[in-house]
């Protein structure tokens, strides 16, 4: 579980509440489903009306996405990985890494040691792996955008909530000791939609954008690891080109490879 986005969601909740109760309202009117259904029905409207059926069934995705602690690969494996395969190279040959191919889960990653084994030329694999990378940083700018849209409908639906329910409120001016109670709903409407559009869902757009960097650095390492292996780079040459994608506080606790050849 990513405890940052648990932690955000329920600050923000307490917070809210807090705050209204402070103020002296009751809380009991944020249980409004009259706003719940103009603010997310109507944000979920706009959202279909915006997006293609085939972006939106990913939305449940997404949210899992933003929840779930994110097994990505230490990129201090990932050189380890490098070097390995950089020694097998330079004993062996090329070839020699074809039974190393299956032990790769990434796809990413196994794709580009399959081509450069196969004796691919390395303007294509580079082409190929680059072009791979471009399109999904695409997809992933754009379903990020879905959170993006939800973030600027939601304060906007929000006004029109406050408006339906203050025309409810002023339509009926019988009971004058209701007016003031039916005025102050009106505007939880306002409320929850400002609240949804950014403690909800800007701030998942940012965390999708975020997880999408981070998966572009990892892949930009690995494309760089996988041509330098095709050039026939010597192992501590690879080393020191990978060293760059891991951030300086990390790599003083990496035994790299001429520190492993003197023990």
């Amino acid at each position: 579980m990513e405890k940052s986005t648990i932690i955000g969601l329920v600050v923000g909740m307490v917070s809210l509440t807090l705050g209204y109760v402070s103020k002296g309202a009751n809380p009991a009117i944020l249980l409004s489903p009259e706003a719940f259904f103009i603010i997310l029905g109507g944000t979920a409207s706009c959202l279909f009306t915006g997006f293609t059926f085939k972006q939106m069934r990913n939305f449940p995705k997404l949210i899992k996405k933003c929840f779930k602690l994110q097994q990505d690969t230490p990129k201090a494996k990932l050189l380890e990985l490098f070097i390995g395969l950089a020694q097998i190279a330079r004993r062996e040959g090329i070839l020699a890494l074809e039974n190393k191919v299956g032990e790769i889960d990434d796809p990413f990653f196994r794709s580009g040691l399959s081509m450069i084994i196969d004796g691919m030329d390395p303007q294509f694999v580079s082409d190929v792996l680059e072009a791979e990378l471009q399109v999904m940083e695409q997809r992933h700018t754009e379903l990020a955008s879905i959170f993006i849209q939800a973030g600027t409908y939601a304060p906007t639906l929000g006004v029109m909530g406050a408006v339906i329910g203050l025309i409810a409120a002023l339509g009926n001016l019988s009971d004058i000791n209701k007016l003031g109670e039916a005025i102050s709903s009106a505007f939880v409407a306002t409320l929850m939609g400002i609240f949804t559009g950014y403690v909800l869902w800007f701030p998942i757009a940012n965390k999708l954008k975020i997880l999408s960097q981070m998966e572009i650095a990892e892949k930009r390492m690995i494309i760089e690891g996988i041509l330098s292996l095709q050039a026939g780079d010597a192992p501590t040459a690879i080393e020191a080109k990978l060293m760059i994608f891991i951030p300086q506080s990390e790599r003083d606790k990496i035994k790299t490879s001429g520190e492993k050849a003197g023990e």
